[in-house]
C-alpha cells in the first residue's frame, strides 16, 4: 500500500519566498530520510518551497483563475511529502511518529489509490484505454 505523508510546517503558509530550513533542520531530516531509504519503504520524497512563491489554477464559470500566493486564506501549507511503500495505515502511521517534527508541525497520511481500489468497470475502462494508447 503506497501512503503520502504530507508535512505541514507550523508558520509555513505566511513564510517569505526566500524561506529556507537550517542545516540543522536539514542534517536531523536526512537522517530521517536515510532509515526510510534502509528499511526499503521509500518511494519518493521532496520539500516544497513556501506557498508565497506558489500560484493557485482553478475554474470560475469556465475560466481560468490564477491567484497568486500567499495566499490569505491558507491556514496550513505543504511544506514537503514523502511517498513511501508499506503493508498497512498503521505502518504508515508508525513512520511518520519517527519523524523529528519540530514543536508545532504535523503530518498528515493519506493512501495513494490503487487500481484495486475501485469496482471493475472502472479497473477494464483504464484497461481499454491503456490498450487502445499502445
Amino acid at each position: 500500500m503506497r501512503f503520502m505523508m504530507l508535512i505541514l510546517p507550523a508558520g509555513y503558509a505566511s513564510a517569505a519566498p526566500d524561506h529556507r530550513p537550517d542545516l540543522k533542520s536539514i542534517e536531523t531530516m536526512m537522517s530521517y530520510n536515510k532509515s526510510l531509504c534502509e528499511a526499503g519503504v521509500l518511494l519518493a520524497l521532496d520539500g516544497l518551497h513556501p506557498g508565497s512563491t506558489g500560484a493557485r489554477v482553478t475554474k470560475v464559470e469556465g475560466k481560468v483563475k490564477v491567484t497568486d500566493g500567499p495566499f490569505a486564506e491558507a491556514k496550513e501549507a505543504i511544506g514537503g511529502y514523502w511517498i513511501i511503500d508499506v503493508s498497512s495505515r498503521d505502518e504508515a502511521i508508525a513512520w511518520a511518529s519517527r519523524c523529528p517534527l519540530p514543536p508545532g508541525d504535523t503530518i498528515e497520511i493519506r493512501q495513494v489509490f490503487e487500481l484495486n481500489d475501485f469496482p471493475p468497470e472502472v479497473k477494464k475502462a483504464v484497461d481499454d484505454m491503456h490498450a487502445t494508447a499502445q
